[in-house]
């Protein structure tokens, strides 16, 4: 009895050990980015006045094109029809050595007075699943100065098939 009991309580533990390693593997969070394209669903801007939120825009609800972001494995990527301009921008692509964050020097070409933008260069990631990507750019750090000005942009995508 105490010998299966003792083999029991191993097998659990090596289980335990085996699923919780599964679950740190970095490629698995390499592998959701780049299982195909992402259209961009909304795109939202928050506005804080310290840490209390004023208004919120929703962008790009005229917009009649497709935005598609996509990762491929060899660290590039392809943003299509950024700012609702039909463009396909190239860059690359990188996470943060916590994965917390997407690294990419990808360049726009947006409606701005520049004319370019490099909206993912520190993105937090949100949610990231296997049809769902929330990442927000901008001055998300939360400030103790009660009026400090942030813009917080939200982009949020549904995966597509491959086609």
């Amino acid at each position: 009895m105490k010998r299966s009991a003792i083999l029991f309580i191993a097998a659990f533990f090596v289980i335990s050990l085996y699923n919780s390693c599964k679950k740190d593997d970095p490629t698995n969070i390499r592998n959701l980015f780049t299982a195909g394209p992402w259209e961009l669903a909304s795109l939202q801007v928050f506005n804080y006045v310290g840490t209390t939120q004023g208004e919120t825009d929703t962008l790009n609800t005229d917009c009649d094109v497709k935005q598609i972001f996509r990762f491929n494995a060899d660290n590039t990527c392809t943003y299509e029809n950024y700012s609702c301009l039909d463009q396909t921008a190239t860059g690359t692509w990188s996470l943060s050595r916590d994965r917390l964050y997407l690294i990419s020097d990808i360049t726009c070409q947006d409606t701005s007075a520049s004319g370019s933008i490099q909206p993912f260069t520190n993105t937090k990631i949100l949610n990231l699943g296997q049809y769902s990507m929330v990442l927000q750019t901008g001055d998300f750090q939360e400030t103790n100065q009660p009026n400090r000005v942030r813009r917080v942009v939200q982009y949020s995508f549904i995966r597509q098939r491959n086609n």
